[in-house]
């Protein structure tokens, strides 16, 4: 897991450096390289390409493509740290949605926490006025989708191959992203084709990474080694993108990260 935050960190970094490139072109690209990669390593490991459960299988490459879509955009949109924050309530919405599709239990006192980090997200997109509601509704769909994306790897886990539960991912966004990228195509120049590439290579890596730690431990427990994504955002969005923030966002990022920490160490005892 913490082999794929760092490359989700560079991922986001390498999005952020294409502003001119729409987000569901980008994820179109993405999406074309993730298919073929995923493809030859499952016909070089002779593992059958669609599963076992493919039902599942298609929800789980539908909702992660939602999920990848709506934080794209917002990468694009608002500063990375805060397009990063707002991400993290994901495993807020995993440990919810977990209740009902992989009967994991939640304390009564998680809901405080989770309320604790929602108040963050409000507190973030109140006193930012470079994060306008539709990003923040957009960016927390994001969350919901990814949320559900991770339940959906977890009830599959004995039965699917990693490989397999990557290239449904692919399978179902490249079309997709493809027919809808033809109405505002934006035709790539020069080092754009480099970055999309890195994209690519980036995000098939974190996702590899991520799914085998969802596969093989407790949700929570494993979400909780996302959490230095913030600080990698922090220091990028800083460095690149000379994006500072006031003393009231950074206090929202911290309940947001208290918030899901601490549901995130109490759902684990």
């Amino acid at each position: 897991m913490l082999l794929a935050g760092l490359f989700f960190a560079f991922m986001n970094v390498t999005v952020k450096f294409l502003p001119h490139i729409p987000a569901i072109e980008i994820i179109f690209f993405r999406s074309v390289f993730s298919f073929v990669f995923t493809y030859i390593m499952l016909k070089r490991a002779r593992i059958p390409l669609f599963g076992n459960n493919k039902t599942i299988l298609v929800i789980r490459g539908a909702v992660g493509s939602v999920g990848l879509i709506t934080f794209f955009y917002t990468l694009q949109k608002i500063p990375l740290a805060s397009a990063v924050t707002i991400q993290y309530m994901a495993p807020i919405f995993t440990s919810v949605l977990g209740i009902f599709i992989v009967k994991e239990r939640v304390k009564p006192i998680q809901f405080l926490y989770f309320a604790i980090a929602f108040a963050g997200v409000l507190i973030i997109e109140g006193f930012d006025p470079r994060i306008e509601p539709i990003y923040l509704a957009i960016g927390v769909t994001s969350a919901l989708f990814s949320g559900l994306a991770y339940n959906v790897i977890r009830k599959i886990k004995n039965t699917e191959h990693p490989l397999v539960i990557v290239f449904y991912f692919p399978l179902i966004t490249t079309p997709v992203a493809g027919l809808i990228s033809i109405f505002g195509w934006v035709q790539p120049q020069g080092w754009d084709w480099f970055l999309l590439l890195s994209i690519g290579v980036f995000t098939q890596f974190a996702q590899y990474f991520m799914t085998m730690a969802y596969q093989n431990a407790n949700l929570s427990k494993v979400a909780s080694l996302t959490y230095v994504g913030i600080i990698y955002a922090l220091v990028f969005g800083y460095v690149f993108f000379d994006e500072t923030y006031n003393l009231i966002t950074y206090t929202g990022m911290l309940l947001v990260l208290s918030g899901v920490i601490l549901n995130v160490r109490f759902s684990g005892k």
